[in-house]
C-alpha cells in the first residue's frame, strides 16, 4: 500500500508541476502582448484592396449583424461577397437587403454543389474567382466584429509582420450553459496541438488558420492551388494553412481581443457534431486522436486520485501518512489546473466564472473524441450543414443538392 501510495503521489507531483508550467506560458504571453486589439495601429496608405468573402448556408439568424458589423468598417478600399450556399431559408433575401443599400456589397447565389467539393470550399472559390481585391478575407457568417478598425488593424499587422496568411482567433460567444462546458475545453484540445507559436515559427512544420476570420494575399492563395486544391477537406482553413506553410510562405496566427465573437453553435447536437467534424479534420489519424483522448483523461486523474487517497487516509488505511500526502499533492494538481484554466477562459473570452465546469467539460470532449474516432472506420459518414460526406475521404459523394 505504501509503495502504491508514494508512486501515486510522485506521479501527482509531474502532473501539479505541468499544470505550473502552463501557468509560465499563459505569464509569457501576457507579457509578449501577443494579442491583437483594436488599440493596434490602422494600416498605412496606400491600403491595398481587400475582398471579404462571406460563405453563408441557412444563416438567416446571423447573416444581418455580421454583414452590417463588415460595413461599418473604416477600412478604406474594401469589397463584400456574399456567397448565398444553396440557403433554404431568408439568408439570400437579407443580403440582397443590404446590398441594395451598400454597393460595396454584392451577393453570389449558389444553386448546386458539384462532386467531389465541400459546400463552404465550393462557395468560398466562387466568391475568390468574383473578387478583385489584392488580398481575400474570409469571415464567416456567425461572426460579428466588435470593431470599425478590425480590417484595418489586421491588414497593419500582416503587413508589419510580412505575413501572407494571417488568421486572427475569436473571442467565445456562448449563449448556454452546454456551450460554457464544451467550447472552452474543446479549444484547449486545438491549442495544444496547434501553439500559435509553433505555427508562427517558420522552421516549424505546425500550420493551423480559423477561417472564421483568415486574411490571405491574393497571389499567395492563387499559388498554393486555391480552394479547388482542397475542395474535398472538411477542415479548409487548415488545409490551406498547410499548403501555404509547405510552399515556404508566411504564415502567421495571433489571438483576436476585441476584433470578433463568433458563437459557434447554438445546441448542445450542433456542438458535439461540431467539434466532431473539427477533430476529425484536423487529427486525421488514429494516433492524433489517441493521444487527444489521453490528454482529457489524464486532466481528471487528479481529481479521482485526491478522492480515493482523501478517503483511505481519513478511514485509517495502512500507509495513512503516505495517503494524505498522495491525496493532498493530487487536490493541489486539481486546484492548480483550475487555476490555469480561469486564466485561460480568460484569454479566449470565455466566461471565467464556469472555469470549475472543466472536468465535466473534459468528459464530454473525450466523448467527443471518440465520436470522431469512430469516424475513421470504413463507410462511415459525416453530416454538416446539411451536406452528407464520406467521412474516409471528406468529400460529397454526390452531386447537387445536400442528401
Amino acid at each position: 500500500m505504501a509503495a502504491t501510495a508514494i508512486a501515486l503521489t510522485g506521479t501527482m507531483a509531474l502532473i501539479l508541476l505541468l499544470w505550473v508550467s502552463r501557468h509560465i506560458l499563459i505569464s509569457r504571453q501576457r507579457g509578449r502582448g501577443a494579442g491583437l486589439g483594436s488599440d493596434a495601429p490602422p494600416v498605412r496608405a496606400p491600403a491595398p484592396r481587400i475582398s471579404v468573402i462571406v460563405a453563408a448556408k441557412d444563416e438567416a439568424e446571423n447573416i444581418e449583424s455580421c454583414l452590417r458589423s463588415l460595413l461599418q468598417q473604416d477600412y478604406p478600399n474594401v469589397e463584400i461577397i456574399v456567397c448565398n450556399d444553396r440557403s433554404a431559408d431568408a439568408t439570400g433575401r437579407i443580403a440582397e437587403r443590404l446590398a441594395g443599400e451598400d454597393g460595396r456589397l454584392r451577393v453570389l447565389h449558389i444553386e448546386t454543389l458539384p462532386s467531389g467539393w465541400c459546400g463552404k470550399n465550393h462557395a468560398i472559390r466562387r466568391g475568390a474567382d468574383a473578387a478583385d481585391g489584392d488580398w481575400l478575407l474570409t469571415v464567416d457568417a456567425d461572426c460579428r466584429l466588435l470593431t470599425p478598425r478590425a480590417l484595418s488593424v489586421a491588414m497593419r499587422h500582416a503587413r508589419d509582420t510580412g505575413a501572407e496568411m494571417l488568421s486572427v482567433l475569436p473571442m467565445m460567444e456562448t449563449g448556454g450553459f452546454w456551450e460554457e462546458v464544451i467550447q472552452p475545453v474543446c479549444s484547449g484540445v486545438m491549442m495544444i496541438w496547434f501553439n500559435p507559436d509553433k505555427v508562427n515559427d517558420a522552421s516549424r512544420r505546425t500550420a493551423y488558420a480559423n477561417g472564421a476570420f483568415m486574411l490571405i494575399r491574393r497571389e499567395c492563395y492563387d499559388a498554393v492551388g486555391t480552394h479547388e486544391a482542397i475542395r474535398g477537406e472538411v477542415m479548409e482553413d487548415l488545409q490551406l494553412a498547410r499548403r501555404v506553410k509547405q510552399a515556404g510562405r508566411t504564415l502567421r496566427v495571433v489571438q483576436g481581443s476585441g476584433i470578433y465573437r463568433v458563437r459557434m453553435y447554438r445546441t448542445l447536437a450542433g456542438t458535439l457534431a461540431g467539434w466532431c467534424r473539427i477533430f476529425h479534420g484536423a487529427f486525421r489519424t488514429p494516433g492524433r486522436l489517441l493521444a487527444s483522448l489521453g490528454m482529457l483523461l489524464l486532466g481528471l486523474v487528479p481529481y479521482g486520485v485526491a478522492a480515493i487517497a482523501l478517503t483511505l487516509a481519513a478511514t485509517g488505511a495502512e500507509a495513512t501518512a503516505a495517503w494524505w500526502a498522495c491525496g493532498l499533492t493530487a487536490a493541489a494538481a486539481a486546484a492548480m489546473q483550475l487555476s490555469v484554466i480561469y486564466r485561460f477562459y480568460a484569454l479566449t473570452g470565455a466566461r471565467r466564472c464556469v472555469f470549475w465546469t472543466y472536468p465535466l467539460g473534459s468528459l464530454i470532449a473525450a466523448g467527443v473524441v471518440l465520436w470522431a474516432l469512430g469516424k475513421l472506420r470504413p463507410g462511415a459518414r459525416l453530416t454538416w450543414r446539411g451536406t452528407s460526406y464520406n467521412a474516409g475521404r471528406t468529400a460529397p459523394d454526390h452531386e447537387g443538392k445536400a442528401a
